[in-house]
């Protein structure tokens, strides 16, 4: 098979393979069809990847049915050499038929089989998912999501969820019906109290589209958040490895926008949310899901509360300290920030004794010495001046470098104010 020349105008240009579905550009030039919608809808570039004329992601590619009847009659003839045939492409669905398979959700003996090959297309091709947004159908699925909240009934959850899960929520869509949010709030936080043969795909899916509308909630509806929404969130992310990555990390972003409100941060707090972020964070997982672990826990130890909760879990200041230099500037900042609150104001003998015992002296010391923003390591000379006195005392800490350090920063900073004047 390896050895087989294939004529070089069976090619598609962008995949540089045998073409499946080839069709023709308005520029003139064949593609294999997934190749060029999958260029037209992702990529960046508007223009014809050959002649690079302008080609709008919207413009007509007509199918090629001589060059495809060709491939196939070669493949056929080439068939003992190992070349698989290719089959007649299906006619593709237009936004047309989306429309049709929204109005059959209306009806209650139609709608399961809408919802199944809604879920089909939507999964197949980039070019059906584009239909269903201009067909409205993000709209229709939390409708149908909404209904199922207000009747009790789960049927047709799983794939109207899966729906969303392939189609996205474009912001544009998810801010037409602000009225509705607080509504479809209370039915995705009903869909992740309830249980399902695939809970593993149906929570994660719910927590997307949750992460979607609180991100173009309103800060009205953001502030008046309900105890029972956190409780489900942290949930979530106690579940640990049952639940996606991606749905992970959308639980995290919907903490995260809830942060800013002071009440919201005590409701997450209150709901198990410090421990359950540590407990996450010991799994060492990937570089985003730190950043927006440290990210929630610096908004959660702005208040004392939080800062009790932080110190009370015996790997919090070991994991936040572990974290520094290893992971991205993003979580450098973060983890300085919660360290530099902790010392300010939560800062106990038994607090600065744990810092010295974990290596959160020894990072610090060590961050001084590296290449990073200004304000940070004023921060991280802030901590080791406040406490120098009392880890002194220990003789596990190399008193020499710990002065050295401070002295040598401090010079720095002299010299920088005089070179400044």
């Amino acid at each position: 098979m390896d050895d087989i020349e294939f004529p070089k105008y069976f090619i598609c240009p962008i995949s540089l393979q045998i073409m499946k579905d080839p069709v023709t550009a308005i520029t003139g030039i064949t593609y294999d069809r997934e190749s060029i919608e999958h260029w037209l809808l992702k990529g960046k570039n508007t223009s014809c990847p050959v002649t690079q004329q302008p080609l709008p992601r919207d413009s007509d590619l007509t199918p090629n049915h001589t060059l495809r009847r060709l491939i196939q009659a070669w493949c056929t003839e080439n068939a003992s050499l190992g070349v698989d045939r290719i089959p007649t492409p299906k006619p593709s669905v237009d936004r047309f038929h989306f429309l049709k398979l929204v109005k059959e959700l209306q009806h209650p003996d139609s709608k399961m089989k809408a919802l199944r090959e809604l879920e089909l297309l939507a999964a197949k091709n980039e070019r059906n998912r584009k239909y269903m947004v201009e067909a409205g159908i993000p709209k229709a699925m939390l409708s149908f999501i909404l209904n199922c909240f207000k009747e009790e009934c789960v049927n047709g959850l799983e794939e109207a969820l899966s729906v969303l899960f392939f189609i996205r929520i474009p912001s544009a869509e998810a801010k037409l019906f602000p009225k509705e949010n607080d509504q479809i709030i209370k039915s995705l936080l009903w869909v992740l109290g309830c249980e399902f043969k695939t809970q593993a795909m149906v929570k994660p899916h719910a927590v997307l589209v949750l992460k979607t509308i609180i991100g173009t909630a309103s800060f009205i509806l953001l502030e008046r958040l309900e105890p029972q929404f956190f409780e489900m969130i942290v949930g979530v992310l106690k579940q640990g490895t049952m639940v996606s990555q991606q749905g992970m990390n959308s639980a995290l972003h919907v903490l995260l926008d809830a942060c800013p409100w002071g009440r919201n941060r005590l409701m997450m707090i209150e709901s198990g949310a410090v421990s359950a972020l540590i407990e996450l964070e010991l799994g060492s997982p990937e570089k985003r899901t730190t950043e927006l672990i440290l990210g929630i826990l610096f908004h959660l130890c702005s208040c004392a509360e939080g800062r009790a909760k932080f110190l009370s879990h015996k790997g919090g200041l070991a994991v936040v300290t572990k974290r520094i230099m290893r992971v991205s500037s993003t979580v450098n900042d973060r983890a300085i920030l919660i360290l530099s609150l902790i010392s300010k104001f939560s800062a106990t003998n038994s607090v600065v004794h744990e810092m010295l015992e974990v290596g959160t002296v020894t990072k610090l010391c060590m961050f001084l010495q590296v290449d990073s923003a200004k304000y940070l390591k004023e921060k991280a000379m802030e901590i080791l001046r406040s406490h120098s006195e009392e880890w002194q005392k220990f003789p596990c800490i190399d008193e020499t470098l710990l002065t050295r350090t401070i002295t040598v920063n401090i010079h720095s900073e002299s010299i920088a104010q005089w070179e400044s004047i």
